[in-house]
Parts: C-alpha cells; sequence; structure tokens
C-alpha cells in the first residue's frame, strides 16, 4: 500500500530530497511538505495522513510541542521523528512524548523507508543507538547526565538559552510568559548546578545538546 505521509522540515532541500526518495521507491503516493509547526497542525486536522515525519527543530514551535499536540488532536497518527541530533539526546523524551519511533537524518535510506513502513504500519522503531540509549535510560545503575533530570519545558529552555535567545524570545516561541520562562531557567540551573547563562552554555556546547549551524540543524 503506497502511503500518504506528512512531511515537516524547516528546510526546503531536506524535504525535497525525502520527499522524493518516498515517491521514487514506492513508499509513498503523495507527501505533503510543512515547514511549520502550525503548518503541520493545520494540515493534520485537515486531512487524513498514514504516517507523519517530523523535524525536532522547527522555527515556530518545538517539534516536541507539535508531537504532544498531534497526538492530542490526531491520536492515530504514528509520528516518526526525524532529526540531525543523536538518538541518547532526544529519542526516550520523544518516545515518552508519544512518538512511534526516532530516526536520524544520517541514516542510510533503505533504513528510513524500512522505519516509515514499520510506524505506518502501527509497530514501533527502535534503532541499536535508541535501544541503548533506552536502556541506559531505565537502568538503575547508569547516573543521568545532569539535563537528563530536566522537564520537557526546562531542556527547551535550556537549549535555547544556549543558542542566544532572550527570555521574551522564549517566552513567545513556547507560548509561555516571560516570567514562567524564568522560572523555567532558576529551576534548570539549580537541578544543574550552574550558576550562569555562561556556565549554560559551556555545558551545552561540550554535550552537543545543540548545533549552531542552522544549516544541518534540526
Amino acid at each position: 500500500m503506497l502511503l500518504k505521509v506528512l512531511l515537516a522540515d524547516d528546510h526546503a532541500i531536506v524535504r525535497r530530497g525525502v520527499a522524493k526518495l518516498l515517491i521514487e521507491f514506492g513508499v509513498a503516493s503523495e507527501v505533503i511538505e510543512a515547514d511549520t509547526g502550525r503548518d503541520v497542525l493545520a494540515h493534520a486536522s485537515r486531512r487524513p495522513f498514514d504516517d507523519a515525519l517530523l523535524d525536532i527543530s522547527l522555527p515556530d514551535i518545538n517539534g516536541l510541542d507539535v508531537l504532544k499536540r498531534l497526538k492530542r488532536d490526531v491520536p492515530r497518527l504514528p509520528v516518526l521523528m526525524f532529526s540531525m541530533y543523536r538518538e541518547d539526546l532526544y529519542a526516550v523524551r520523544a518516545l515518552k512524548a508519544g512518538a512511534a519511533g526516532y530516526l536520524s537524518k544520517t541514516a542510510d535510506p533503505a533504513l528510513m523507508i524500512r522505519a516509515i513502513r514499520q510506524v505506518a504500519d502501527g509497530r514501533k522503531y527502535v534503532s541499536p543507538e535508541m535501544a541503548e540509549a533506552l536502556a541506559n535510560y531505565v537502568s538503575l545503575d547508569t547516573e543521568r547526565m545532569p539535563h537528563e533530570t530536566l522537564s520537557d519545558r526546562e531542556f527547551q529552555t535550556l537549549c535555547m538559552l544556549a543558542s542566544g535567545k532572550r527570555l521574551t524570545d522564549i517566552a513567545r516561541a513556547l507560548s509561555l510568559s516571560v516570567k514562567t520562562v524564568s522560572v523555567y531557567r532558576s529551576r534548570l540551573l539549580d537541578k544543574m548546578k550552574l550558576a550562569n547563562n555562561a556556565e549554560l552554555t559551556f555545558y551545552v556546547m561540550s554535550n552537543r545538546l545543540v548545533d549552531m549551524n542552522p544549516a544541518i540543524a534540526g
């Protein structure tokens, strides 16, 4: 069966390449592209899809937030998260939020096709790297990294602060008040035992939690 796929990524060249691959390899009969979270939610509310391929980094709404809204509004739509970030950084958060799987943008095309078909068939897709991340997450003997103790909102705030965004920018992006974002900042600094934004940024860069190169981030 050919699939109807909703593809969300903020880079046109990535969208066109993936769409072309899915059509030419006989995976999809139609690929609807979206470059913002709002577009994703609008398309998903108007028509049914067999699968959604969703980037973590979108310019208006964080991909994890889009995922949560999709699972609330269109719970039967299987969502495969699609990102440059390592599985151990985001996969567990994505699966906890309702994703059917997590796929790296560096994955082989054959692996991408298998993952898309697998989640469209109602199954989960777990790569070997993701399986290791999940095993480490549930292991009581594994010491958590400081950022792994943060809530999703605190983690988003952490990454956005390290990317140079102001509290007002973060509040606008997350649809929160500046006061609430300020509370998240205080909480995450306390949990991670960091003193200020400089230490926060150094930690994020050292652990490659964000990619400062906009051409490949997401």
